[in-house]
């Protein structure tokens, strides 16, 4: 595993969890306060999430975890505040395979 995969998907997770608090907070305004909208900030999670969910996946594949601890990653993505928790120790864990120098796979 590169460091390169660590890297988007720690970019990723940061990005992806502040658009979700911006979210959070627009759902707040629009339902309790009944101002603003929340199309355009919506969308933008969304599609984030989607390059989050891509990049965690590679991550997950690259780093051979098991289904549970990629959906538990791909969960954090979901909850506000959870990624700025689950991101450290995903990448401390990550940081040992790297350092270790997991073997790549032979190329044809």
């Amino acid at each position: 595993m590169k460091q390169t995969v660590l890297t988007r998907y720690r970019v990723m997770a940061y990005i992806t969890a502040v658009w979700l608090l911006v979210f959070t907070g627009a759902i707040v305004l629009k339902y309790g306060f009944s101002t603003g909208d929340t199309m355009v900030i919506s969308q933008i999670h969304g599609v984030l999430f989607i390059v989050y969910v891509i990049f965690a996946f590679d991550l997950g594949s690259k780093a051979k975890w098991p289904f549970g601890k990629l959906l538990w990653v791909l969960a954090a993505g979901c909850i506000p505040v959870a990624s700025f928790f689950v991101e450290p120790k995903i990448t401390r864990e990550a940081q040992a395979l790297i350092a270790a120098g997991s073997p790549e796979p032979a190329k044809a």
